[in-house]
């Protein structure tokens, strides 16, 4: 795992639209691979259309710590006024700073572990973001960084955090 690069960009109010899991939807790996896949599996990103232009129309794994426990959010950031489709949960996130680290390595444990986390958190500390302790984390999963490995079979996953 290698951090390639760290930024600051600034977002609009967004609203997520997807579905919500908890520390109970985790798999026996403790990840929620097996929800990505179900994702995949039944086509809900394609019920997701378009995304914010200019800001993304990636599909993210936005996550939270709240006085309710650990939220793990899975879906696309739309406009605040956006219609919630049937079937799918929405969640406002407010405007502002977001650092952005990008996490270079092979896909599972080498981008998704503890080492990219701390990894990101010094990056961001070196600018002196200092990520907020309720802060949103995102994991932006970007085409083609993240969806075309290299030919080292490396992929870059965008790890963000709200300031």
């Amino acid at each position: 795992m290698k951090i390639l690069e760290t930024r600051l960009e600034t977002y609009p109010n967004v609203k997520l639209i997807g579905k919500r899991y908890t520390d109970a939807d985790r798999d026996e790996n403790g990840s929620f691979a097996q929800k990505w896949g179900q994702w995949f599996q039944n086509n809900w990103f394609s019920q997701l259309k378009g995304g914010i232009q200019g800001v993304s129309d990636d599909f993210v794994g936005l996550m939270r710590y709240t006085e309710t426990g650990f939220e793990y959010w899975i879906g696309v950031l739309m406009d605040p006024r956006d219609p919630v489709p049937e079937g799918f949960s929405s969640v406002e996130v407010p405007g502002g700073d977001v650092a952005v680290s990008f996490v270079y390595g092979k896909e599972g444990p080498d981008i998704y572990g503890m080492e990219a986390y701390e990894g990101s958190v010094a990056a961001w500390a070196e600018h002196g973001w200092v990520p907020d302790l309720n802060a949103w984390y995102m994991e932006r999963y970007n085409c083609p960084r993240f969806t075309q490995p290299d030919d080292q079979g490396n992929v870059v996953l965008d790890y963000c955090v709200w300031l």
